[in-house]
């Protein structure tokens, strides 16, 4: 449970809860009951157990949508700006198996694409493609062509 004590209560004798910081499931679920099964308002039941009225009526509102009181995902996966130019950067890394990573940045910038070096070379890192790894495949390569 994340209620945190500040020395003091609210409402029904529960620990005051610190702004911002995230309310358990049960605490919400209790608070959304007290509305929707005893008929409470939204403000007498946030008095009660200490929470915010609009977060009630937001739980409140939630629970009659979908059923739930659980919070939403926060944040969420957004793919790399680089990720759009990895054909471009396959290209460059086929045509020039030996640049290194702040040589292909410069290759980018070339064409008129910039990042910073460390967000080139984690793409690298991320797809196996880290200079020592391409080198050894190009070795490897070679020696099986001959």
């Amino acid at each position: 449970m994340t209620v945190e004590s500040t020395g003091g209560t609210k409402g029904g004798g529960l620990p005051e809860l610190k702004q911002g910081r995230a309310v358990g499931e049960h605490l919400r679920a209790a608070a959304v009951a007290a509305v929707v099964e005893r008929g409470w308002t939204a403000a007498a039941a946030a008095r009660h157990f200490g929470l915010g009225a609009v977060s009630v009526r937001n739980w409140v509102k939630r629970f009659r949508e979908r059923g739930h009181v659980r919070p939403d995902r926060q944040g969420g996966y957004r793919p790399s700006l680089i990720e759009r130019e990895r054909e471009r950067i396959f290209r460059i890394l086929e045509e020039r198996p030996a640049i290194s990573g702040r040589a292909l940045r410069d290759a980018l910038a070339a064409e008129g694409v910039v990042f910073n070096a460390c967000t080139v070379q984690r793409f690298l890192q991320r797809h196996g493609l880290e200079r020592n790894s391409r080198l050894a495949r190009l070795r490897r390569h070679r020696a099986d062509g001959r």
